[in-house]
């Protein structure tokens, strides 16, 4: 048996390590992963030949790069059923923030609000689809990918169109404190999240968790908006909103195009 550590430089958030471990997924050499996130770095437990997992790591085109290879003794497998929940509270965290921050997103007339909804909805979607395809073959998987991949594209799209939309008309002016409070709320609610996980879990496993919460992505993109928030309140402008949201959009739109190539 043989350990194999990759570096992964784009590997920033829990979106990455479930579009890795899909990719992978079918590979019958493969005996074990372990993402370490806030490292950026990715260790494969495997049998035979590592080209073929390498060939599938550099596809997805995230920096991927082998470091090293060296003979290992096959270590005690994850537990797969301690990993669903896992999933299935990620996946409920960010699509229950899906929902209220695109309700107040709408309410108070938020792009920014409305784009980090959608950015919760993506990671949804990936955990969805990680569950939904337990299992399964891979062209099952495809296939569910391929769906939430246009859906999330199509959300994604229509409101950049809207952003485009108020930059060249009326100026709207959205509730800057509404932005400010349900940005606070969802930090709050990634810190819950964190919490309940780190106590159910092993240490391994809590590892992975942590970066689940505190990823780069998550974090810029949540004090991006209080920052807008208050910078509406401060400038008496809506343009900090359609920045952030523009900027939002097109991660949204980036993740959906990986979902997609995953999907051919």
């Amino acid at each position: 048996m043989e350990k194999t550590i990759f570096e992964i430089s784009k590997m920033d958030c829990p979106s990455e390590e479930a579009l890795i471990r899909m990719k992978l997924d079918g590979i019958s050499d493969i005996k074990k992963m372990s993402f370490d996130i806030p490292q950026r770095s990715l260790t494969i437990i495997h049998s035979g030949s590592i080209d073929e997992i390498e060939k599938s790591i550099l596809e997805l085109n995230l920096g991927g790069r082998k470091i090293s290879t060296e003979e290992t003794e096959l270590q005690e497998f994850e537990n797969e059923e301690s990993q669903r929940r896992v999933l299935w509270i990620v996946l409920l965290i960010n699509f229950g923030f899906f929902l209220i921050e695109m309700a107040t997103g709408l309410f108070s007339k938020s792009m920014g609000l409305v784009a980090d909804s959608l950015d919760m909805l993506a990671d949804s979607f990936v955990y969805g689809i990680s569950l939904f395809a337990v299992g399964g073959t891979v062209l099952r998987k495809k296939r569910v990918a391929k769906l939430a991949g246009i859906f999330q594209l199509i959300l994604a799209a229509t409101g950049f169109a809207e952003v485009l939309r108020r930059f060249l008309g009326a100026e709207i002016m959205p509730d800057y404190a509404t932005m400010i409070y349900v940005s606070i709320a969802t930090l709050l609610a990634n810190g819950l999240c964190l919490y309940l996980l780190q106590k159910s879990k092993s240490k391994e496993e809590a590892h992975m968790k942590a970066s689940l919460i505190f990823t780069s992505n998550d974090i810029i993109i949540n004090l991006g908006v209080i920052s807008a928030g208050l910078l509406v309140n401060w400038l008496n402008s809506g343009t900090p909103d359609l920045i952030i949201g523009t900027i939002v959009f097109l991660l949204v739109i980036q993740g959906a195009l990986r979902i997609l190539k995953l999907a051919k």
